[in-house]
């Protein structure tokens, strides 16, 4: 499946400026810095929020150019709240010669929601292994999203409708179809395979906490 930020003609969609705009973090002070929800009615602040927003406000301690973050672990401690901004505190733990680390606590109503340990690595040769890249469409020959709707928007109840029918940032396009959200079983095992583009170009800071 292939998923990238949405271009458009002349500028990002308003979709993808929102999003960035989410990620994009008010310092309050040194290693303090506030970030706000987007008000759609959701009872529960969504955790990819708090991880990227909390990977933002990491990086802002860090020379990300030249050491960009490489591994997270990340703890959910209560439900947030999308009513009321979440502060996000960053404790540097260490500024070392190869590594950088930081801890990262998220607060809401006084009391810590989520917390997060980050480290920064600057690039060097090492061992690597990955496996290797599935023969699949590129991202050009899949259906897009509009084709994606016209399919599959008549199979859908009409709340799940709603919500897909909203502008979104980011584009699926399923690289292993039936389109659906579910494994489907074949002879060779197959799942859903994720494959990211993105356009347009963004900074490294904002592709780390999009992944996020």
């Amino acid at each position: 499946m292939m998923m990238g930020l949405k271009p458009t003609r002349s500028a990002m969609s308003s979709a993808v400026q929102d999003l960035l705009a989410i990620l994009d973090l008010e310092q309050l002070e040194l290693n303090l810095f506030r970030g706000r929800s987007p008000q759609v009615g959701w009872q529960r602040v969504f955790g990819g929020q708090v991880i990227g927003q909390a990977l933002v406000a990491a990086c802002r301690t860090v020379d990300v150019a030249g050491r960009p973050p490489h591994s997270l672990h990340a703890y959910f401690l209560l439900p947030g709240d999308p009513k009321v901004p979440i502060i996000y505190e960053v404790d540097r733990i260490r500024d070392g010669k190869s590594f950088t680390t930081r801890r990262v606590s998220a607060i809401q109503h006084g009391r810590a929601i989520f917390t997060m340990a980050v480290s920064f690595h600057h690039d060097e040769p090492g061992m690597s292994h990955q496996a290797r890249m599935p023969a699949v469409a590129k991202p050009e020959q899949l259906p897009n999203e509009a084709d994606i709707k016209e399919r599959v928007f008549p199979l859908m109840p009409d709340p799940v409708r709603r919500y897909y029918e909203r502008e979104r940032p980011i584009e699926w396009r399923p690289a292993d179809p039936p389109w659906a959200h579910r494994v489907r079983k074949n002879p060779h095992g197959r799942k859903p395979r994720p494959c990211a583009l993105v356009s347009p170009p963004i900074s490294r800071r904002r592709m780390a906490a999009l992944r996020a």
